[in-house]
Order: structure tokens, then C-alpha cells, then sequence
């Protein structure tokens, strides 16, 4: 039996035994069964961890889905008009343009995508073709473009330039935001035509303590690296993810300008509702309360708008700066702990209690004299609901680890490059939550929440964001199956796409799912379930 369907199982037993509470830490979250999730057809490029499937956009005149093959360095273009059936039309190669494939959208059949240069710290480039691959224009944006999206209305493209430095860290270009104004011929973009937002105001400005600056010798401005991008149904705001910096920055588009740095704060995980299991070398599954700080640290982030205010949806994923030349890494076992904070801390650094969770040098130790008053986790293994201004609505808290428990007892927080990993990521970022995207269906507003490690798509009820509710998990991916050989399933989810009913080749909504480990893209049907 598939997981799919053994979930699906077990889902509906723990809902008619009336086992679902709203609580307590240990109870399964409250749920309104609303759609479900249900795989119909999948596109494997074969190739297993090496990216090939990273990325999506669909295009709704062709019907056709975009996906970042990052190890063809190409985009391969995909006929999903019968979405049970997939197939390969053709690859967009991008190896004259730059060395990696990064991001990919399309908007009124045109088809911009974002690569980087040979050297990674020098300006990459956005280019931009038809949708039956033929060449437009291309133009140069800021170093390492990690995400690219176009504005609701057309007329923008946004590029997040993550400008990581080299490994050595010796050079380490600045982040920012470019903004390239689409109006007009986009066969004959020139250079004049983007607009870069920089954190350079920011260098010499009092900033919020929370923001995490601490690459060495780094100034503010080549800190801050936009991971993701978010943007106002209006077209005139976006949010910017800034992962590794646990921030968002406030991007006034017309004004081509960063208005904003917002804290995201840290999330209590000596809290019940925040409890997670921190060891892998526990024996089992132990979701527990511990004297923890997590850092939210979003990958990908979407925007909604309800009852006229905008809200941001953040994938908490955790990042660490992790270089040849610098790292911040280290476990809670070799930390020093400051006695007077932890009396206990010979038996909290036990590896069956927090001596093996990863950890940062680069926070926690307030004045620095190499003895540490607080312990900081990488991301927050949920979701949240931020209002536009930051203000954070609604965390997942513990559930999305309660919830893969309950239903995947004997997968619980397994990695995802090999299958008998019970248990393994425990000790770092736990499903390690990603690709983030909101869709309305059934006159609902849903988000859908990718699972990087164990794999999976979490589904919640948003409608409301102050009465959020767990609706679906479904898990394609087959533990008994080898995953080199390809016969696991879909493993790495990275890219989460709603596709409307509107727009969707069947009249459905749909969910494409790229999985970057194990090159696969995936179409779900919506369903909509009966009360």
C-alpha cells in the first residue's frame, strides 16, 4: 500500500475516533477536512540528487509547467495538457548565458529565468524567452540571482540577488534586489531598464538587534542575502526573505527602494505548543520542551490579501553560514553554556538530549567571552502568518513534527537521499519545511507547505488567519523503494505550485511539486472533500 493512501487511512481513523484535540502539546492538531491532495502523474528526469528538479512556473495558455533542471543547467518545458501523462517537449539550455540555473516564472508568454555567473560573486543575469524557448533579451542583475518573480500586474521583474560570498570568504558581493521594468518591447530591454535596491542605508543606520549581522568583516549591505520574494496583489510592495539574517526587508517597488528591515524574532521552544524532538541519537521518537531559541529563517514566503489586508506565509526552514573560510556551526555539545543560565547543562549536552542538535557560534553569547547564555536552533519546522508589517499572526508550532509521527511512525524526520533514516534529521532541522505557495479553491484560501526532508505537502485552512487549521499531509514517497534507483517516489520537495481551477488543463485546481533530490515533478489533483 502507498503511503498516500495509508495516510490517508490513518487520517480519517484518527478523525472518526474523535482523537483530534487543540491543546494539548501531544494532541493532533484540529483539523477541517475540507480537500485533499491526490498524485496523478509524474515527469522523472532520472536523475537522482543532483537538482534536476527544482523550480516551477506554469504557463496557462500552453499549458505547459517550467522547471529548473539545475543539473542540465536548463529549464525543461513540460506539456501537461493531459496532466496524468507528462511530457518532455523541450529544455531551454542556459550554458550561454551562465553556470547555474536558478529560479524560473512566466507571465504573458514570456519566460524569464535566472542564472548565475561562472563566478559566483559577479553579477549574474536575467533572461528572458517565449514560451516555445526562443531567445528575447537578457540583462545583467546583481551576483548569485537566486529567485526571480514577475510583478501581478506585468509590468515588473524582481530579482532576489543572494550575493553569497566565496567560499573562502575573502569576497563577498553585497545583496540586493533588482528591478527590471518590463513596459515596452522586452526584445529590446537594455540595461537602463533595471533598477537596483541595495541595503547600503542601512550600513551606518540603528538597526533591530534581533537582525542576525555577523559574516566576518561584513558590512550590513553584504550581510543581508535576499533568499525569496513576495509581492502585494497591487503590485507596489514586496517582502524579501532574508534567511540567514532571520529578517524580512519591505521593498517599495515604484520607488525602487528598501523602506524596512523587520526582525522576524525567535520562537520559544521551551513552550509546549513549540516542543520538538532535538536528537537523533535518542532511540525514538521524543518531542519534548527544551530551553531552545529557534530561528524562523523563511525560504520561501507568499502573499495574500484578506478582508483588505496583506499577509506573508513563511516556510521556516533555518539556513546556517556554513564556509571553508568562516562557519557558524557547531552542536550544543561543544558549546560552553553559562552555568548560571544552565545549572543542568551537563545533562542537557548529552547526545540523547541536546548535545548533538546543531547550533550557531554567532548568536547566544551576549558579550562575547566564548560562554554561551542562550541556545539557538536553525529555522522553526513550521509555518507562519505575518500581517504586512511583520507582525507574526499564527505559527504551525509543533504540529507539522506531531503530525509526521503520528501518520509516518517508523519515517519519522527521515532525510531524504536514502530511505531507512528513521530519526536522522532530529538532530538538525527536522522535516525541514521550504517551498511555500497559497491558492484558493472550493472558496477556500489554502497553503501548501513543502517538506524537505521526509518529504510530504502539509495543507492548512487560511482563510481566516486567526483560525488556521491543519486540512491534508500527503507524502509521495514510497519508503520501501530504493532511492538511488529511482524507485523511492518523489524525495526533496523544493518548488510548491497552485495551478487554479481556471487556468488548470482539467478544470480542477492542481498542485505541481518540483523534488529536487529525486528529479521529479509531480501533478496533484485538489480534491474536494465532502463534509
Amino acid at each position: 500500500m502507498s503511503k498516500v493512501i495509508e495516510m490517508r487511512y490513518a487520517l480519517a481513523a484518527i478523525m472518526l475516533t474523535g482523537s483530534i484535540g487543540t491543546a494539548g502539546a501531544n494532541d493532533f492538531p484540529e483539523t477541517r477536512n475540507s480537500l485533499s491532495l491526490e498524485p496523478i502523474g509524474t515527469y522523472a528526469t532520472g536523475v537522482f540528487d543532483g537538482s534536476a528538479a527544482e523550480i516551477a512556473a506554469f504557463d496557462p495558455t500552453t499549458k505547459r509547467v517550467f522547471v529548473v533542471n539545475a543539473e542540465a543547467n536548463a529549464v525543461d518545458v513540460l506539456d501537461i495538457r493531459n496532466p496524468r501523462r507528462l511530457t518532455l517537449l523541450f529544455s531551454i539550455e542556459m550554458a550561454p548565458y551562465g553556470t547555474v540555473t536558478n529560479s524560473v516564472d512566466v507571465d504573458r508568454n514570456v519566460v524569464a529565468i535566472a542564472v548565475e555567473n561562472e563566478v559566483k560573486t559577479d553579477p549574474g543575469r536575467a533572461v528572458f524567452f517565449n514560451v516555445n524557448g526562443r531567445y528575447l533579451s537578457d540583462v545583467t542583475v546583481g551576483a548569485l540571482p537566486d529567485m526571480l518573480t514577475f510583478t501581478p500586474n506585468g509590468r515588473k521583474l524582481l530579482v532576489a540577488n543572494e550575493g553569497e560570498p566565496d567560499d573562502t570568504y575573502t569576497v563577498d558581493p553585497e545583496g540586493s534586489v533588482s528591478i527590471v521594468d518590463l513596459r515596452g518591447n522586452v526584445r529590446a530591454l537594455s540595461q537602463r531598464q533595471v533598477t537596483t535596491a541595495n541595503f547600503r542605508r542601512f550600513n551606518r543606520a540603528d538597526i533591530d538587534p534581533d537582525i542576525r549581522i555577523f559574516g566576518p568583516g561584513a558590512s550590513v549591505a553584504q550581510d543581508l542575502e535576499p533568499e525569496y520574494i513576495a509581492i502585494s496583489q497591487d503590485s507596489r510592495a514586496a517582502w524579501v526573505s532574508l534567511q540567514e539574517s532571520n529578517a524580512l526587508a519591505l521593498l517599495d517597488i515604484e520607488a525602487g527602494r528598501i523602506d524596512k528591515l523587520i526582525a522576524l524574532g525567535f520562537k520559544d521552544h521551551s513552550q509546549a505548543r513549540n516542543a520538538l524532538d532535538a536528537s537523533n541519537e535518542d532511540g525514538g521518537i521524543n518531542i519534548e520542551s527544551w530551553p531552545i531559541r529557534g530561528m524562523y529563517q523563511p525560504d520561501a514566503i507568499a502573499a495574500y490579501s484578506t478582508r483588505g489586508e496583506s499577509y506573508i506565509v513563511t516556510a521556516n526552514e533555518g539556513d546556517a553560514r556554513d564556509y571553508d573560510g568562516f562557519s557558524e556551526e557547531t552542536t550544543v555539545g561543544e558549546l560552553v553554556l553559562d552555568p548560571a543560565v544552565f545549572p543542568d547543562a551537563a545533562e542537557l549536552q548529552l547526545p540523547e538530549n541536546l548535545g548533538v542538535l546543531t547550533t550557531t557560534t554567532a548568536t547566544g553569547d551576549a558579550n562575547n567571552n566564548g560562554v554561551f547564555e542562550e541556545i539557538y536552533a536553525f529555522g522553526a519546522r513550521s509555518f507562519s502568518i505575518r500581517d504586512a508589517r511583520g507582525k507574526l499572526i499564527y505559527d504551525s508550532g509543533v504540529e507539522f513534527e506531531r503530525i509526521t509521527a503520528r501518520l509516518l511512525p517508523d519515517e519519522f524526520n527521515s532525510d531524504n537521499t536514502e530511505n531507512d533514516s528513521f530519526d536522522d534529521r532530529s538532530d538538525a532541522k527536522g522535516p525541514e519545511p521550504e517551498g511555500v505557495d497559497i491558492g484558493r479553491a472550493f472558496g477556500r484560501q489554502y497553503a501548501f507547505i513543502g517538506l524537505e526532508r521526509v518529504g510530504g505537502i502539509m495543507v492548512y485552512d487560511i482563510s481566516d488567519p486567526r483560525d488556521v487549521r491543519f486540512v491534508d499531509y500527503v507524502n509521495n514517497r514510497d519508503f520501501d523503494g530504493d532511492a538511488e534507483a529511482g524507485t523511492a517516489g518523489d524525495l526533496g520537495p523544493e518548488g510548491v505550485l497552485f495551478i487554479s481551477s481556471g487556468d488548470s488543463p482539467i478544470n480542477v485546481p492542481l498542485l505541481i511539486v518540483a523534488n529536487e533530490v529525486s528529479g521529479t515533478t509531480t501533478v496533484f489533483r485538489i480534491n474536494r472533500e465532502q463534509d
